[in-house]
């Protein structure tokens, strides 16, 4: 079985070989990793001015990350200044999970499409800062001026900002919202979300709408549109740059191809149940069980039931590092991209997550020294996907990355090798001098 070494000078790996509570649900490694290894197409690295040795030092982390046995099948990609230098896939797509028999394991590749859950938050925003630029709606326009729902006393001061940024106090699901036979009917979702009490005033106090707020956007976008949110991110997004997974949910004939996912690792601690309730709807295996549901992924949940490929998104996000710009064609203006990163809470706590965190109108941001994409990345800007997804954007370093996995779990110490990937990144691609 491949044995991943340790560098004792890192803490980050000298913490992974910490032991970890008992009845650990792990997946099977293989001895050769050569075996269940797919690699895209990449470019020379020297085309994006960095080593062969960078790449390598990315994948080693990657291939521990993967040892760790917490991910069925891991897909990472970068591009270095536009040039993707890294487009790799480990394990298997399907029977990869805990307790399962060998005859059961279909190998990953490149392109085998992952549920990216809330990594779908930043593609959902984008389609309503596109919208923003067609004048089909503004960014400040109240949310009851497209849902009539919202038309009351306590809702009515909330914007479409107020939810991009999540302010708009609508953070906690109420009860009844993810029942799957309800995603074929937008109209009841947002009628229970309307009448739920606000969680603090709009615009007040930051709290990640883990839920709430892609039911609210998706909606406003069909009511403004005619058609609904799926249709305006294949036509004006997904089909102008090539992207042939990028979408909510798939097709009923290619539910087979997603990736399975599989909860790994310890149980929740106890108690936690109703945190995962409030935020999400549903307990934190439900959620999981949930989203491999046929009728999860025939539905339309604009920031959870995201479909997407690690090399889709990395491209999603090198077409925003280039002004909007993607293969010669223009997809959104370079000030939609200005307005989307552009900061909107500054290191404050999320009352959802309780943490500090920055946000943009639809994304995450950097921090120093340290933030959700590595050290010293504080002009980054991207989007995490329950629970280990990672998609994000550096000027910086002109750099985009896509880290995607199947495994969904709670907690070990081991989940300190997905850091010590993301640093990595940071580390072997350096900040760009410019003259």
């Amino acid at each position: 079985m491949y044995a991943p070494g340790v560098d004792w000078l890192d803490p980050t790996l000298r913490l992974a070989t910490l032991p970890t509570r008992p009845f650990k649900a792990l997946c099977p490694i293989p001895d050769d990793l050569d075996a269940v290894t797919s690699i895209g197409p990449e470019s020379d690295p020297a085309d994006a001015d960095t080593t062969h040795h960078a790449v390598d030092s990315v994948f080693d982390a990657t291939r521990k990350l993967y040892a760790t046995g917490l991910y069925p099948a891991v897909q990472v990609c970068i591009r270095r200044r536009g040039v993707m230098v890294l487009n790799r896939a480990l394990g298997f797509a399907s029977g990869g999970g805990p307790g399962s028999a060998e005859s059961e394991r279909t190998p990953v590749t490149t392109e085998t499409p992952f549920r990216i859950y809330s990594a779908s938050k930043a593609i959902t925003a984008m389609v309503v800062h596109l919208l923003d630029d067609r004048g089909v709606l503004h960014i400040d326009d109240r949310v009851c001026d497209y849902l009539p729902e919202f038309r009351r006393p306590d809702k009515e001061q909330i914007t479409l900002a107020h939810v991009l940024a999540h302010r708009a106090g609508i953070a906690n699901v109420p009860p009844g919202v993810m029942e799957l036979d309800l995603l074929s009917q937008p109209e009841e979702i947002i009628r229970l979300i309307a009448d739920i009490p606000l969680r603090t005033r709009p615009g007040r106090r930051l709290a990640y709408h883990a839920v709430t707020g892609g039911f609210v956007l998706g909606e406003v976008v069909r009511r403004a549109v005619g058609q609904d949110i799926r249709h305006v991110l294949r036509k004006e997004i997904a089909e102008p740059m090539g992207l042939r997974w990028t979408s909510y949910g798939v097709p009923a004939l290619d539910v087979n191809r997603v990736a399975e996912d599989a909860v790994t690792g310890m149980k929740p601690f106890p108690g936690l149940s109703p945190l995962f309730k409030r935020a999400l709807g549903v307990g934190f295996e439900e959620a999981v069980t949930m989203a491999s549901d046929p009728r999860f992924m025939a539905g339309i949940a604009p920031s959870a039931n995201g479909v997407s490929t690690a090399e889709e998104l990395c491209a999603f996000y090198q077409c925003l590092l280039d002004d909007g710009e993607h293969a010669g064609k223009k997809i959104f203006e370079p000030r939609t991209v200005h307005r989307a990163t552009v900061e909107q809470s500054y290191w404050e706590i999320d009352l959802t997550l309780g943490a500090p965190l920055r946000y943009g109108l639809g994304f995450m941001l950097g921090q120093q020294p340290v933030s959700l994409f590595g050290w010293d990345a504080p002009h980054a800007f991207g989007h995490l996907g329950f629970t280990n997804i990672f998609s994000w954007a550096d000027p910086e370093r002109d750099l985009s990355a896509a880290i995607v996995t199947s495994g969904k779990p709670f907690m070990n110490v081991e989940m300190l090798r997905l850091l010590s990937l993301i640093f990595t990144i940071g580390r072997v691609f350096p900040k760009i001098v410019r003259g």
